[in-house]
């Protein structure tokens, strides 16, 4: 039977044995372990230069972009009115701001409906078209009616009117359209709405019938206008000539000027008239006194008795919403001021100028559409710049299609035409609900009016499309929340590029200092930190002094080096900031200090902008030349459009734009163009937006221009320049394209040709890119305007930032300094590991043969002891048989 553990027979310690004999073995492992945690320390440290090197590039972020470098800041007297963001090309200074209006969209309503899901038109499919521009002329409003007699007479009592909540001071004195509208005006500021008083005229027949004047027996006669006498008679005759020459006489003639009368037509002509441009009453009386005689002739007619007449002509009120809001008309008799009690307000001889910048839509209403909730639901989906709503007011008819705008501003007003679709006429129900046009028929009412955001800056007049407030300041944006008087300051922010520098300087030093810690000799522990020594690190510091120590070139300031801004190195290799020349050299430099950190290019042509560069770019100055100009495809017409232009209904064109080689189905789509006579400039304001309103085009950023040159040609061009810019139209059905264009060719684009450096560059429409290989590698322009020729040059400089953090960019990263270093170290590791392991493996077959030999020992020594002891017991048998 064999041993169940080993030296349990012999008494051998084994596992004693092989345990010392193994830790004498193992003794190389540590070793192993040692190379392991020297190489992983490494690995740590070169970890910490990289994370500081990061922090580095982080620091060089704000100082390697342009934008810190056009650093000002703007305060605002009062934020609740506006606040201000300044960007570049803005300059120091004060503005006395005040905001009289702010910009809103228009929205319009349909009259309240029963059911938002009855069927609301016959069924056959409609089209909405959506136009957006200004209105013009006119006014927003209502108009009153003359004034009554009894108001003439005794006045407008109080209490009579109000006007959107707000009570009018009227009275026994308020007798005329003037005197009315001057009350109103008086409470504009409360209301928002503003009179104007019409014109009073004496009725047309008052003297068309006017006889000679015969005054008999002792009585008087005396015709008077506004208080002034015109002809008087005790006896005799007054003719008609008598009283035309009287109201051509110097007296006469300035006496009712005094009293803003003018006169029109003779009584010869049979259209004698007088009216008030101001809205005064115009009296006219005929004072007779009989007594025993008789007078004839006359207003009554010539030979007919003539009692003697009183005629007050009056003139009534236009109220005019000063936001387009609907107007509400109140009081306890607002009839004494020609009114109607209520809430109402259209255009009133305006007109409508479409906004060619603003694509026009078109909404189809097929049989399901019809209904209040079908509408909305497919203007939404059309997405055609307006978002429709459905409110209730909560009446018998309480549903209300709403339309707003999505876009603010006074060119943001709508038209909207009701169309029928395949040459039939439009459904008469959709067309009452929903034709809006501020130059004709107002089906939806207007609830509020497209306007501006209104301002004067130092007094003088800006307005804008929206709340924001674009360069009214060079370079300042202005976000306007309210009205009312305030004052902007624009300042330079010195604490930013304070800031930005002083956190380079800091992110330097912290990685010099972590690069230095990592690479010293302890000489009191006589012990070397991980990287002791180190040529990878060691380069990275040497190199990054190198840099800073350099001139930056291609600058035309003043500034060219770090120690002109107060930036120098101390014997312990940190950098430090001297504040005050810091402060002085942006103080007196600071249009210089980008160029000294960021790269900054600039072209000496106003009509060239620089737009980029690349790590290629060489600094300097290149001479820019250009010998062909970029073109946009177009279509002109051949003869000039003259008079009004009838696009009929149902005209649809098919419209290739920006056509690619092979050709792109896309790049063809029909355009459904408005109907409606349009003079030449409406009429490319409607074909630009009808074009530009295709969903298509417009996803894929292609739209189109519309002029109309001095000759009165019409022109549409692709927005694109260059070779792949084309356009073609062909007519589909309505009005043909020959019409307006006549047999007309398109041409197609061209793109700039030029040298940068003297060195032929590569042209992409508008944009003209040094060649490559040159010094100017990687400098692109755009050539917006201007002649071919000489266009004078482009300078480029790379300042320290932008050279840093291309510097810092190779110390790390796939096969850079710190990342080749890391590589390696992680390729000894694993080497070290797998030695480790192999020892590892060889130690364990040492032990197995330890301890196969020793057991063999074992069972041998146990054997021996095990004859022993038999031996013994029989020597001893023998010894006491004797």
């Amino acid at each position: 039977m064999g041993l169940s553990s080993s030296g349990i027979g012999s008494g051998l310690d084994v596992d004693g044995l092989v345990s010392k004999l193994m830790a004498a073995e193992a003794a190389p492992l540590s070793n192993y372990d040692k190379k392991t945690a020297a190489y992983n320390a490494k690995v740590a440290a070169y970890g910490k230069v990289s994370a500081a090197v990061a922090s580095f590039q982080g620091a060089l972020t704000t100082l390697n972009s342009p934008s810190t470098f056009s650093a000002l800041t703007t305060a605002s007297g009062n934020k609740d009115i506006l606040t201000g963001t300044a960007g570049a090309g803005a300059v120091a200074g004060k503005y006395k701001i005040n905001v009289t209006q702010l910009a809103q969209a228009q929205s319009l309503t349909t009259g309240g409906q029963a059911s938002t899901s009855a069927m609301i038109g016959s069924g056959a499919k409609t089209t909405l078209t959506f136009q957006f521009g200004s209105v013009t002329g006119g006014s927003f409003g209502t108009s009153g009616a003359a004034l009554g007699a009894s108001t003439a007479a005794s006045g407008i009592a109080g209490g009579s009117l109000s006007i959107n909540g707000t009570a009018i001071a009227t009275g026994g004195a308020t007798r005329s359209a003037r005197d009315l509208a001057a009350a109103i005006n008086d409470a504009s500021d409360d209301t928002g709405v503003v009179a104007k008083a019409g014109t009073t005229a004496t009725p047309a027949a008052l003297f068309s019938s006017f006889g000679d004047v015969t005054v008999a027996g002792g009585a008087s006669y005396a015709l008077s206008v506004g208080g002034v006498q015109i002809a008087a008679s005790s006896g005799g005759t007054i003719t008609g000539q008598n009283v035309d020459d009287a109201l051509n006489s110097a007296n006469v003639k300035n006496a009712l000027a005094a009293a803003n009368i003018t006169v029109t037509g003779s009584i010869a002509t049979k259209d004698l008239a007088f009216t008030a441009a101001d809205g005064s009453n115009i009296n006219v009386a005929e004072a007779v006194n009989l007594g025993s005689g008789s007078v004839k002739g006359g207003t009554a007619g010539a030979g007919i008795a003539n009692a003697g007449s009183n005629l007050t002509a009056t003139a009534g009120v236009t109220l005019s919403s000063s936001d387009g809001s609907q107007i509400v008309v109140g009081g306890s008799n607002p009839a004494a001021a020609g009114l109607t009690a209520g809430s109402g307000g259209s255009y009133l001889a305006s007109g409508f100028s479409q906004d060619g910048s603003q694509t026009s839509g078109t909404v189809t209403l097929d049989t399901k559409d019809q209904s209040l909730q079908g509408i909305r639901d497919a203007i939404n989906k059309a997405n055609v710049g307006v978002t429709a709503t459905i409110v209730s007011d909560g009446s018998g008819t309480p549903y209300h299609l709403v339309i707003t705008s999505n876009k603010t501003g006074a060119k943001s007003s709508m038209k909207i035409s009701v169309d029928g679709a395949d040459g039939q006429p439009p459904d008469a129900s959709i067309a009452n609900l929903l034709a809006f046009d501020p130059a004709g028929a107002q089906k939806l009412t207007q609830t509020s009016g497209a306007q501006d955001t209104k301002l004067t800056m130092n007094g003088i007049e800006v307005s804008s499309a929206s709340t924001t407030v674009e360069d009214a300041i060079q370079g300042v944006s202005l976000d306007v929340a309210s009205l009312g008087d305030t004052t902007l300051t624009v300042s330079k922010n010195t604490t930013a590029v304070t800031e930005a520098v002083n956190a380079f300087v800091k992110a330097y030093n912290d990685l010099n200092k972590t690069i230095s810690s990592l690479t010293s000799y302890n000489a009191d522990t006589k012990t070397g930190a991980a990287l002791q020594g180190d040529s990878a690190v060691r380069s990275i510091q040497s190199q990054l002094r190198r840099q800073l120590g350099t001139t930056v070139e291609g600058l035309g300031g003043k500034l060219t080096t770090l120690s002109q801004v107060g930036i120098a190195f101390q014997k312990d290799g940190s950098l430090a900031v001297d504040s005050t020349k810091l402060n002085n050299a942006i103080a007196n430099n600071f249009s210089d200090i980008g160029g000294l950190f960021a790269a900054m290019g600039s072209a000496s042509d106003g009509a060239i902008s620089f737009d980029k560069s690349t790590a290629a770019t060489k600094p300097g100055e290149y001479a820019v030349n250009i010998s062909k100009m970029a073109s946009q495809g177009k279509l002109t017409s051949n003869s000039a459009v003259s008079g009004p232009t009838t696009i009929l209904s149902n005209t649809t064109w098919t419209v290739t734009l920006n056509q690619t080689d092979p050709a792109t189905d896309s790049k063809v789509q029909n355009i459904s163009i408005p109907a409606g006579t349009y003079d030449k400039t409406q009429l490319a304001a409607m074909l630009r937006s009808a074009i530009n309103g295709n969903a298509t085009f417009k996803g894929a950023g292609d739209a189109v221009e519309t002029t109309v040159d001095a000759d009165g040609n019409l022109a549409i061009s692709s927005s694109k320049y260059g070779a792949g810019s084309n356009i073609s139209i062909r007519g589909v059905t309505g009005t043909s394209v020959d019409t307006l264009f006549g047999s007309a060719t398109p041409t197609v684009g061209t793109d700039v040709e030029g040298t940068i450096g003297g060195v032929a560059a590569t042209g992409n429409g508008q944009q003209l890119t040094a060649a490559a290989g040159s010094a100017a590698e990687g400098i692109q322009l755009t050539i917006k305007s201007g002649s071919t020729g000489d266009r004078g040059s482009v300078t480029f400089s790379q300042g320290y930032a932008y050279q840093l953090t291309n510097l810092a960019a190779s110390f790390t990263g796939k096969d850079s300094i710190l990342g080749s270093k890391t590589d390696g170290l992680n390729v000894s590791i694993k080497a070290v590991a797998a030695q480790r392991d192999k020892f590892s493996d060889r130690l364990t077959a040492t032990e197995a043969r330890y301890r196969a030999q020793f057991t063999a020992l074992d069972t041998m020594l146990s054997s021996m002891q095990t004859t022993q002891s038999y031996l013994t017991q029989q020597l001893a048998a023998i010894a006491a048989n004797r």
